[in-house]
């Protein structure tokens, strides 16, 4: 199980990795903030499977939950931004 759970943790790295790539070299606002949201929900679920790994889903689950909504207040944020810059 722990091989299963250090794969499915390289693999989100990768994946964030991609994110990174898409937030550093993304031509419009709109392309970083998808990849910072994308960012986002993957480090969600990786807290996810750090808590699994390490036998403390109780204590990673506060810390993921505290992270999205942080995400989410982030996102409504950049939304109010541009909705008042008049991007659409």
């Amino acid at each position: 199980m722990t091989t299963f759970l250090f794969f499915v943790l390289v693999l989100l790295a990768i994946l964030i990795g991609v994110y990174l790539y898409r937030v550093l070299q993304g031509p419009t606002i709109f392309d970083r903030v998808l990849g910072l949201n994308g960012i986002s929900t993957k480090a969600i679920i990786l807290l996810m499977v750090i808590g699994i790994y390490f036998d403390r889903v109780d204590m990673f689950i506060d810390i993921s939950t505290g992270y999205a909504l942080l995400n989410l207040v982030g996102a409504l944020a950049v939304a109010k931004y541009l909705e008042e810059k008049g991007l659409p």
